[in-house]
């Protein structure tokens, strides 16, 4: 992550904190996301770019007390409140570290990841769900949860909507017109990203929320 991304989220980290804990619909998504890593009890997972920690909580109702949740992210803005949110429980830890480079030996491997809204911000999507995929214990699950144009019927006006708002999320934001297509490239990111997932897993559960616009991708690696 580029050093204005980080100062721009790092910056809205109290926005983005209400938008991925207020939106309409979010904490379905969430509670789905987490039911998708396929976790049980004393597991431990691992959320690559946890953001404010929105997902935390869920991912331990999952694993309980005994297991171990992790949330990795880069910003520090964003992690101090992440840190706040899950301050009472002992068995959640937060750590600065790059999504595309986690502190994890290879040789531990982890029971489930979960990545939301994040493979968009990679350079290569595609190669970080392969190292992701290669940090997992043999049948572990790594789930997916991004958004992209909606491809159904009434999809003109969801897209018009949804390209004003990946306009106004894009460091630095001080232009409403970029040269480059941001949604037709936060498309392709997301496609090579879930589809090398599927490759990758030997079972994949898909679907699709909020207008088909968010697409959630889980599968079981062995």
């Amino acid at each position: 992550m580029t050093e204005d991304a980080q100062a721009f989220y790092g910056r809205w980290a109290r926005l983005y904190d209400l938008l991925a804990t207020r939106t309409p619909g979010i904490v379905t998504l969430r509670r789905q996301a987490a039911l998708a890593c396929r976790l049980e009890s004393g597991d431990t997972v691992v959320e690559m770019g946890c953001g404010t920690g929105a997902n935390l909580p869920y991912l331990r109702e999952q694993v309980g007390p005994e297991g171990t949740v992790v949330g990795l992210d880069f910003t520090r803005g964003v992690l101090e409140r992440a840190r706040a949110a899950t301050a009472t429980y002992d068995n959640v830890h937060v750590v600065r570290a790059d999504a595309t480079q986690p502190p994890i030996p290879d040789e531990d491997g982890v029971d489930a990841i979960l990545a939301t809204f994040v493979v968009g911000m990679l350079d290569e999507p595609a190669r970080a769900v392969d190292q992701w995929c290669d940090t997992l214990a043999l049948g572990g699950h790594l789930v997916l949860v991004n958004a992209g144009r909606s491809e159904r019927w009434y999809a003109p006006p969801v897209n018009a909507l949804f390209g004003v708002v990946v306009t106004l999320s894009t460091p630095p934001t001080t232009r409403l017109r970029y040269d480059r297509d941001l949604s037709g490239q936060l498309d392709r990111k997301v496609r090579d990203a879930h589809d090398r997932l599927r490759a990758r897993a030997s079972a994949v559960a898909h679907e699709t929320h909020a207008g088909g616009v968010v697409r959630l991708t889980g599968g079981r690696i062995d």
